[in-house]
């Protein structure tokens, strides 16, 4: 197979913690040629997307992990497989490239995860089509609602719906004496939309990572644990990633969404799960395989090049 990955600048990525590498490692490791580009070279002339890609090769050299070719506009439906790994923010630039690569597919490519998908399931809001699963939410930009929502509830936490790795993520209580200046700067003034939730006690142990593939969930998820003094388990806010075998809960959430997910065109999905309750629903670029892999023996990276592999096989 010829596989392109749309991802961040090569030397950014760490590779003994990146999903994408290992995605990459896998196909590399059975023969499959790769390439990339970033998201400034999708282009659309004349109607047809092209990418300007280079041909990728992976070294054993832990430095300098990786060789390049020279730039040359290509069009995506040449590749078996587009993987969309462009991390957040999910921006205007964001949207722009999922058009063009909307565009591509009609052209013949095939783009994982599928660009109006990921399109129409922002990652706070996507839990809204599983309400049976969530804790009370609420979405609004006004103070009010959230003030009464915190009086209710007593115990909450107020997130932008765009952001990612716990980035602007408040905990607010009653008797908090900075409840206005939390909703003022979150809110941007009530010119922000954000999402109030409930706050789930459960969190001290961990904010579970369960993946997702063609429907299908990794027998293991991770759980990332609070530092002391946080709330948020994000790795990227100083979490501790502990692999875990699947709850019962975890399996019965994970079963529930996955068909609809595959339906939809999201072969790799990252669902956030604290205690019994989903979270969050990630589709642009989830993570955790390579803490999983290294904690557990699973590969997950191989399940998700399983996937592509049937998935091509059965087009030919």
């Amino acid at each position: 197979m010829k596989i392109a990955f749309v991802l961040d600048p090569l030397d950014n990525i760490k590779t003994y913690k990146d999903s994408s590498y290992a995605m990459m490692r896998e196909a590399s490791a059975r023969g499959h040629a790769l390439s990339t580009l970033q998201q400034e070279d999708l282009v659309m002339r004349d109607g047809k997307v092209l990418g300007y890609t280079r041909d990728l090769e992976l070294t054993s050299d832990a430095k300098q992990w990786y060789r390049v070719g020279e730039r040359a506009a290509v069009g995506l439906d040449t590749f078996d497989a587009v993987m969309m790994r462009k991390d957040p923010p999910f921006d205007m630039e964001y949207i722009y490239s999922t058009y063009l690569l909307e565009l591509a597919e009609r052209q013949g490519a095939w783009v994982i995860n599928n660009p109006r998908a990921v399109r129409d399931h922002n990652e706070k809001l996507a839990i809204a089509r599983f309400p049976k699963f969530t804790v009370p939410t609420l979405v609004t930009r006004e103070e009010a609602l959230i003030r009464d929502f915190l009086a209710e509830f007593g115990d909450i936490v107020v997130k932008p719906l765009d952001g990612m790795g716990g980035t602007s993520v408040f905990r607010l209580h009653r008797q908090d004496h900075n409840i206005g200046v939390v909703i003022e700067t979150v809110t941007h003034y009530g010119r922000r939309t954000v999402m109030a939730q409930k706050f789930i006690p459960e969190i001290a142990k961990g904010d579970k990572r369960i993946l997702i593939i063609d429907g299908e969930p990794v027998p293991y998820s991770l759980a990332r644990i609070p530092k002391q003094g946080e709330t948020r388990g994000n790795l990227a806010a100083g979490g501790t990633g502990v692999a875990q075998p699947l709850s019962a809960r975890d399996l019965e959430i994970a079963r529930a969404l996955g068909p609809e997910l595959k339906t939809a065109g999201l072969l790799l999905v990252g669902l956030d799960v604290i205690g019994d309750y989903l979270t969050e629903v990630n589709v642009t670029s989830p993570t955790c395989m390579r803490e999983i892999a290294d904690q557990t023996g699973f590969n997950v990276a191989a399940m998700m090049i399983d996937a592509i592999e049937n998935a091509v096989s059965g087009k030919r």
